[in-house]
């Protein structure tokens, strides 16, 4: 496969990673991205296929799997319970139990909420030009997991700061720094959760964390580190993809002109600037995809942003179509670890862009948007808007 340099920290990368893409695409499905030392699929279909074949997983070989320096145990601590991270049978116990709280109905239930939630933000938005990621898009994610979860609303601010901590972990821009704030964000949210949890095994609600506490999979029940851990993903998973989404996608239809907010404007929005570019899987068992063979313990990138702009996929791909049919985008992964929020998300997106562009059809943007060096993660510094 061919080899392509590419700086995931460079400034014009950052801006706009879709030319690189496009470039590397035109070579196959596969390319070896040299600053990461790792096999990419960079097409739709390998995409899909990497992201649904059962030889290939989340989880690294144990003969592979690296020392962790003991500053950074209590992170990786918390990241050994993630159904994120974690194959069968041990993501299929902890993702059945999670899927039997978070129901269709819970999540539709969520509707009035959040439009009491969106309505109160917009309520507050300032006369001159603001930031609508501080404003908006961050504060809807995080207070409506929030209420899902059952945590008090008014420590929302902490669980956006301790999120974007450990979030930043992934990140090609990873410093020692990042790692430290990393760390001590985990030990505050760690025990922040713990304590939460024991305060509702003693009083269970009407909530999420009181479901999960309850929940019962073959006789088996969450431990208290997984619990722990499956709150802390809900909660940054649930925050940090939907803030880059809003963002992305608001900067899609100021730009694009702003239609009604459909389903199938929803999707595009997913498709044309999602909020992940990049998720990873081991290869278990040699393996041919297409014309590329892996063998155990290769690695490979599925560029899901990539796949969202193939031409094979979808016509114009580089272009924003709010009314396009076409093939099912990436953005939420594929196979046993879809995106177990994806239904959630949606409905938050579609609720606060509706409200949003109803309140105010004169939105319009006050300065060119810019990204945020946050590969593989894909979204917004700010988004500095007017509403006259």
């Amino acid at each position: 496969m061919q080899k392509f340099d590419q700086s995931p920290t460079d400034p014009a990368f950052v801006q706009n990673p879709y030319p690189f893409y496009d470039q590397a695409r035109q070579s196959g499905d596969f390319f070896w991205w040299s600053d990461y030392n790792m096999a990419c699929a960079v097409s739709h279909k390998a995409v899909q296929a990497v992201l649904r074949d059962r030889r290939m997983g989340r989880e690294c070989p144990p003969e592979l799997a690296p020392d962790i320096p003991p500053a950074l145990r209590p992170f990786y601590e918390i990241e050994a319970h993630s159904m994120l991270e974690l194959e069968p049978p041990r993501h299929t116990r902890l993702r059945g139990l999670v899927l039997r709280a978070f129901t269709s109905r819970t999540i539709a239930a969520l509707a009035p909420d959040l439009t009491q939630i969106c309505n109160a933000l917009v309520d507050a938005f300032p006369t001159e030009p603001f930031d609508l990621l501080t404003v908006y898009a961050q504060p809807v994610p995080v207070i409506i997991i929030s209420r899902l979860l059952g945590v008090p609303e008014e420590r929302a601010d902490d669980l956006l700061r301790w999120s974007n901590a450990m979030v930043a972990m992934y990140q090609a821009r990873r410093t020692p720094q990042i790692e430290a704030d990393a760390i001590a964000a985990t030990n505050d949210f760690t025990a922040f959760m713990r304590g939460y949890i024991d305060k509702r095994r003693k009083s269970p609600s009407d909530d999420l964390i009181s479901t999960l506490i309850a929940a019962e999979q073959d006789g088996e029940k969450l431990t208290e580190d997984e619990l722990i851990t499956t709150c802390i993903l809900l909660l940054n998973a649930g925050h940090e993809a939907t803030v880059h989404t809003l963002g992305n996608g608001i900067k899609a239809l100021l730009e694009n002109g702003s239609p009604d907010i459909t389903d199938t404007c929803v999707e595009e929005i997913i498709r044309y600037d999602p909020p992940l570019h990049m998720f990873t899987r081991w290869v278990y068992e040699d393996v041919t995809i297409g014309d590329q063979s892996f063998q155990r313990g290769d690695q490979i990138g599925c560029l899901l942003g990539a796949a969202n702009r193939d031409p094979a996929a979808y016509d114009h791909p580089n272009q924003f179509d709010p009314s396009r049919k076409g093939a099912q985008n990436t953005s939420f992964g594929g196979g046993i670890h879809f995106c177990v929020g994806a239904p959630l998300a949606r409905l938050e997106i579609r609720i606060a862009l509706q409200i949003l562009f109803a309140r105010h059809p004169n939105l319009r943007l006050a300065e060119d948007p810019s990204y945020g060096d946050v590969y593989h993660f894909h979204g917004l510094e700010r988004l500095m808007v007017c509403t006259h």
